[in-house]
């Protein structure tokens, strides 16, 4: 079995898309609004970027769809607290950060998936190491 490994450029890219997201947590713990909520865009972007760039490799798209949808709940999380309706109810005890669980889980899916699903019928396809 041959195995996949990351070009540089796109490492580059994965290590300054770590710095971002470093800062919009940051952003989020020290409740600086504005750096947090700019922060997003640019993590999202990347995120977005590199699923797109992995979308031949099963393995690697999965899995970064599931980061992509990490940080679309981990923000959507952020925005809610820093609006102050995170404790809010919004139908019966589901509150707006329970909200969050919807992108959490569907990267959740995304990982279910493919472990439990398309790897074991793709046994001979090209991995990442």
């Amino acid at each position: 079995m041959a195995n996949y490994t990351i070009p540089l450029k796109y490492r580059r890219m994965e290590n300054l898309h770590i710095v971002f997201w470093l800062l919009k947590d940051i952003g989020w713990c020290l409740i600086w609004k504005p750096l947090g909520i700019v922060m997003i865009f640019p993590t999202l972007i990347i995120a977005i970027v590199i699923a797109y760039r992995t979308r031949a490799l099963m393995s690697e798209l999965c899995h970064n769809l599931a980061i992509l949808f990490w940080i679309s709940a981990n923000s959507y999380w952020m925005i809610s607290e820093f609006a102050g309706v995170d404790h809010l109810p919004v139908c019966g005890w589901i509150t707006y950060k329970h909200l969050a669980l919807i992108p959490f889980l569907t990267g959740l899916f995304c990982l279910a998936y493919y472990y439990l699903f398309w790897r074991p019928r793709n046994r001979e396809e090209l991995e990442t190491m």
